[in-house]
């Protein structure tokens, strides 16, 4: 038998931002209790910024049964000369009955101890409490509070609570909070409870109070908002998700209005004036022919019937921040771009301040730069001098910013700023633009740099952070990285990829070395051949086969893999790739370091000839890529399949068996050069 169970605990303000981070495990930590409690059923969570809510359509009223069962020791081990041992008494004890209790049953061809119970079900009510206070204790919100004279913590007071089963009021109490059939609608229409006297009314009077219950009507409402806003007013409304996510989990009455600041504030860099809406105030910034316009939206939780002054209100709150954005923007231009300050900064101990990290940086962009050369004077069509100073001062003022008023303000400007204020000071395009992408990609399928001198200046910093830390014992251990290593290297292996810079892990890792303490460089390049792995879409196997073959050109790896994994995801590779784990298998007793001389005076068979003259003629070409010369490559079976058939490879005669593999093992030894294709699984 089932009914309909309401749970709504009343708080205060839930902060937005905790309750995002942890909604999705407080959903499954119910549901996980559920199965615990043996009272498995569907239910909706649900939350506004004064509630979370728990809706169950049907609730079993009571745990299902439970048949415990229990196989004790062997009774040759239970009883000895007519006596109870300590174990039989130890399993009598845990069963909670006594020794003669207990039953026999045959396990394992022995006579054992035996317990069987059927445990009946408890009543769903007298389980409510404990499974509240679970489920509340495990919500993992961070920073938590104490009121009153509590001891006990939640991330807010808890003001009100309901708990009802149909109609019934289920007497539970949480952190000193009795259930009633009281709830509380929106401040601005009533401030005192509500009664609910049917729980079939919940939503209807949640709705009169104006208080919308779900997320997803509220998003909904919010949305269509928009929409109509954009059209009446020729707009475009930045949909920022998370923003969007955190403005639904603090109304519980949203209305979209569109309000406007000064236009003398565009002077501000786009970023800054919608850091400054966004961070302090939560509006959405608008766009008017793709540029950012003097309007915003925000979003209001009040009821009212005249909204304009909601507007004005959050107009006037705008002005000052947005001039307090503008007042720094020209203090910082006036000051200009200075790095003075930096050393007294620390980055990390073990390395210095950051006056010492734009040492190293400038150290590895240096080198970077000279490897890369001729690509980067093809692109800017700069002489080598130039484009060294410009890296040195690209590198130097990538950090100038860290500084300035606004990034004090708005930390997650850094580099943003120092691109706004380098262009304004008149520096060249590629120092501006290279400070402004000096932490490009910021994520997975983010943007990269522009150009190849940006590439260089991001993968410089990349490096030094890379390999400082891990030379500071700073590592990655399982799922925790504080410092992102894991992302640098991705980065590192897009930038390479994008813009096919040669880079062989461990010549340029042992060519940085001098900069930086002892340290474990085989645990950093492996560190750094695992995220490759990681980073590049294939076959595993395929990736395994490649770096098998020794290749540590990261930019030649990802080639290779992207060539091999296209051949063998197609549909016949599978049929046709039996031949050529033969010829990896025939390889095992080749010593492929040596050179391998096949001597064509010992062929006895034709096919022996042709198919070494096809492997020579194959060889000798010139291709266009790794896919072109691998399906060459792999075009060698019908030659091979008719060699196995006419040829005896481990012939009686000794000098016979040995050319026949070194022609095998020649073949073999050429595919491995690009992967090697006994490790390709299909």
């Amino acid at each position: 038998m089932t009914k309909p169970l309401l749970i709504e605990i009343g708080v205060e303000e839930l902060p937005a931002i905790p309750l995002l981070k942890i909604v999705k495990n407080i959903e499954k930590s119910w549901k996980e209790l559920l199965v615990e409690y043996r009272l498995e059923s569907d239910f909706e969570f649900i939350y506004t910024p004064r509630r979370l809510v728990l809706r169950h359509e049907a609730m079993p009223l009571t745990q299902a049964d439970k048949t415990i069962e229990l196989v004790g020791p062997p009774m040759m081990v239970a009883v000895r000369d007519g006596e109870v041992t300590k174990a039989g008494e130890g399993f009598a004890r845990k069963c909670g009955v006594s020794f003669e209790e207990l039953g026999r049953v045959e396990n394992k061809g022995k006579e054992c101890l035996y317990f069987k119970q059927e445990q009946k079900g408890a009543e769903t009510i007298t389980l409510l409490q404990e499974m509240l206070e679970k489920w509340l204790g495990s919500m993992a919100f961070g920073k938590m509070m104490r009121w009153g004279s509590r001891k006990d913590e939640f991330i807010r007071p808890i003001r009100w609570l309901q708990v009802r089963l149909q109609n019934e009021v289920v007497n539970v109490e949480l952190f000193g909070v009795k259930s009633d059939s009281k709830t509380y609608v929106h401040r601005m229409v009533n401030f005192d409870a509500v009664e609910v006297a049917n729980a079939c009314e919940y939503d209807t009077i949640l709705s009169e109070g104006k208080v919308m219950l779900y997320p997803n009507d509220r998003e909904s409402k919010i949305l269509a908002e928009f929409k109509a806003l954009e059209q009446e007013n020729n707009i475009s409304i930045e949909r920022d998700k998370a923003l969007l996510d955190e403005v639904v989990a603090i109304t519980e009455n949203p209305k979209a209005l569109l309000g406007t600041f000064d236009e003398l504030f565009l002077e501000l860099p786009p970023e800054a004036i919608i850091a400054s809406m966004k961070e302090h105030q939560r509006y959405f910034p608008v766009f008017e022919n793709e540029k950012l316009s003097n309007k915003f939206i925000v979003v209001s939780n009040a009821v009212t019937d005249d909204y304009s002054k909601v507007v004005e209100g959050n107009e006037r709150v705008l002005k000052p921040r947005l001039a307090d954005g503008l007042f720094f923007y020209k203090n910082d231009l006036k000051r200009g771009l200075l790095t003075d300050g930096l050393e007294k900064i620390t980055f990390m101990d073990g390395l210095g301040s950051l006056t010492d990290k734009i040492e190293r940086e400038t150290k590895i962009a240096s080198k970077l730069l000279e490897l890369y050369m001729v690509q980067v004077k093809k692109e800017t069509g700069k002489s080598e001098e130039e484009l060294r100073e410009l890296m040195s001062e690209a590198i130097s003022l990538a950090k100038a910013d860290l500084t300035s008023e606004m990034v004090y303000e708005f930390t997650e400007l850094q580099g943003l700023m120092g691109y706004y204020y380098a262009k304004a000071l008149g520096k060249d395009e590629v120092v501006y633009q290279a400070i402004k992408e000096q932490y490009f990609p910021l994520g997975e399928g983010a943007e990269l740099p522009s150009s190849t001198f940006s590439a260089i200046v991001a993968m410089a910093i990349k490096l030094d952070t890379l390999i400082g830390l891990f030379s500071v014992g700073k590592i990655p251990t399982g799922s925790k990285d504080p410092f992102a290593l894991r992302r640098a290297v991705n980065g590192i292996v897009r930038i390479v990829i994008e813009y096919n810079l040669p880079f062989k892990t461990k010549e340029i890792i042992e060519m940085l070395n001098e900069l930086y303490a002892d340290y474990d460089i085989e645990k950093l390049i492996s560190f750094i051949v695992e995220r490759i792995k990681k980073s590049l879409d294939a076959n595993p196997s395929v990736i395994g086969a490649v770096l098998e073959s020794g290749e540590q050109d990261v930019n030649e790896i990802a080639k290779k893999v992207s060539a091999l994994n296209s051949i063998v995801s197609t549909d016949d590779f599978k049929e046709q790739f039996s031949t050529f784990k033969r010829v990896a298998n025939i390889s095992k007793e080749v010593n492929l370091d040596n050179e391998l001389k096949v001597d064509e005076s010992l062929f006895v068979e034709p096919i022996e000839g042709e198919l070494y003259a096809d492997y020579l003629s194959t060889m000798a070409k010139d291709y266009n890529s790794y896919e072109e010369k691998l399906s060459a490559m792999f075009a060698l079976k019908p030659k091979l399949d008719n060699y196995f058939d006419d040829v005896l490879v481990n012939a009686e005669d000794e000098a016979l068996k040995n050319n026949r593999k070194k022609t095998i093992g020649s073949i073999y030894k050429s595919f491995r050069e690009i992967a090697d294709i006994k490790e390709i699984t299909i």
